[in-house]
């Protein structure tokens, strides 16, 4: 689960990381009326789920109320990578002295948690590790054990940070760690971490992904749900409750369990097919027998012009087959295996766009 800039820093507030003054504002004369009250020069910024927003145009530097309004008109229903921009942060611009970069992830390999802090923030990580690996710091941080404050200035001193920022820097970390340990998140980042002309450390952007399994300890997630983009198909099927991830292609996907709907996806796009979505609809250790009734009551149920294709395998699939032999006919087919499944239904795909 994705957040906007405006909600990760709003979220760092919390742990009194500290940010720039700001405001979220859906229309012109609100991002006016933000700017307004935390004065200029303020930065309009679109709020997308996606990088490249400077360089699409999508962050710009506002002197005065009219260029306010002319950056905040030329923002909002701008087009940056596919996503439509529907609403901007204001904040207070910022002199900066230096850019770094900071952040926590899990490494699943090493199987704990990642920190990373660097000295060269304000572009993408993957290409300073690309290009100059050495340039970020790494720790690995025990999740019973924490991030101790010994560790913190060890960290800073290895990421070579200017020394005006060292204090800063690690109060900052201590107060992210915190706030991605308790707001179980996949992921914290701050990029860039800045220095400010009057030495003030500051996150002047904030990434953050949250683990979507933990909405339940999380009351206030809600927020966060309601505001992640879907398509119509996905916010239908976010309404109903469904575990579902539109697609472009013709072939729809429905299995029970999230394994064998991703398994099924590849090997649709094996055979030469095009994946619609991915959809977990049932348990995955729901037993053949009950897969096969919910199929037959779905039948009677809903009108399907759609040709349907059913793998059926595992517990009393045999038994799940046999409920489904009499409802068998063009447009109900049962293959033996995934692969025969999928090479059906991607032929029987291409023949309905013929």
């Amino acid at each position: 689960m994705d957040l906007y800039e405006y909600q990760g820093k709003q979220l760092f507030a919390r742990y009194d990381i500290p940010v720039s003054a700001g405001g979220a504002a859906d229309t012109v004369d609100d991002a006016v009326a933000v700017a307004e009250r935390i004065g200029y020069p303020v930065v309009v910024k679109a709020q997308v789920h996606v990088g490249g927003r400077g360089k699409a145009g999508g962050i710009q530097l506002a002197a005065d109320a009219d260029a306010c309004r002319r950056h905040a008109t030329a923002i909002l229903g701008m087009d940056i990578k596919g996503h439509t921009v529907g609403r901007v942060w204001i904040e207070q611009a910022s002199d900066i002295a230096r850019e770094y970069y900071a952040s926590f992830t899990l490494d699943r390999s090493a199987k704990t948690h990642l920190g990373m802090l660097s000295a060269q923030g304000g572009v993408e990580i993957e290409e300073v590790a690309a290009t100059n690996p050495d340039a970020i710091a790494r720790i690995h941080v025990d999740p019973v054990d924490g991030l101790t404050a010994t560790q913190c200035e060890e960290w800073v001193s290895a990421a070579g940070l200017d020394d005006e920022a060292r204090d800063g820097t690690i109060d900052i970390l201590t107060k992210l760690w915190r706030c991605y340990e308790d707001a179980d998140a996949d992921l914290v980042e701050i990029n860039p971490l800045i220095l400010t002309t009057d030495g003030v450390v500051r996150a002047l952007d904030a990434k953050v992904s949250l683990d979507a399994n933990s909405v339940f300890r999380h009351a206030d997630y809600k927020e966060y749900e309601d505001t992640q983009p879907r398509d119509a198909r996905e916010e239908e099927a976010y309404r109903k409750g469904l575990q579902y991830v539109g697609l472009d292609g013709t072939v729809g996907v429905i299995a029970n369990g999230a394994g064998l709907a991703m398994s099924t996806v590849d090997v649709v796009t094996e055979v030469g097919g095009q994946p619609a979505n991915f959809l977990d609809i049932f348990g995955g250790i729901t037993k053949g027998e009950e897969v096969a009734n919910g199929i037959v009551q779905a039948l009677e149920r809903v009108a399907i012009d759609a040709p349907i294709v059913i793998r059926l395998d595992g517990t009393n699939a045999d038994e799940g087959r046999a409920i489904l032999e009499p409802h068998r006919s063009e447009k109900l087919r049962l293959e033996p295996t995934m692969l025969d499944a999928a090479r059906a239904a991607v032929e029987l795909a291409e023949m309905s766009a013929r």
